[in-house]
């Protein structure tokens, strides 16, 4: 399943990395919440990701919009990303998946001419009251945080 732009995105209640309950409503800044899947912590593409995400925090929190990634890695390898890199956002676990199946993040992919299931790389930018604004699948980690606050700056 996919959440189409306009539409209620899913609430959703899981651990950060320090196994602390978060919602949505919890991380939604004064505009949203950008909230990027992503499939592994400490791989070369997730680590691209995360640290451009990192790096243009403050320009997207001066737009109103929170960042927070998802993966279905557990807390510890979370907390264990999080210092290595100096991440400075939350990062949510979905061991099971159910969530990151009920947006679209998990589900059949093709790479090398294989398809197999897995975590699909996306972003989702969730305005205040709870609606989908942007979403971004199938995603390339390099350079896609600048596409998201350019974005950001326009809605």
């Amino acid at each position: 399943m996919t959440v189409e732009e306009g539409a209620q995105f899913p609430s959703f209640a899981l651990p950060d990395e320090s196994g602390e309950i978060r919602t949505l409503q919890d991380l939604t800044g004064d505009e949203g919440l950008v909230l990027y899947v992503y499939p592994k912590d400490d791989t070369p593409g997730c680590t691209i990701e995360a640290v451009d995400f990192r790096d243009l925090l403050g320009e997207l929190e001066d737009e109103g919009f929170r960042v927070a990634g998802v993966s279905k890695d557990a807390a510890a390898s979370h907390r264990k990303f999080r210092d290595k890199h100096g991440l400075t956002f939350t990062l949510l676990t979905d061991a099971d998946g159910a969530f990151l199946e009920a947006i679209g993040g998990w589900g059949e992919k093709t790479m090398y001419g294989r398809t197999t299931k897995g975590i699909k790389r996306s972003t989702y930018v969730v305005g205040k009251d709870g609606t989908l604004r942007k979403h971004y699948p199938n995603v390339r980690a390099k350079g896609h945080a600048e596409r998201v606050l350019a974005d950001v700056r326009k809605l």
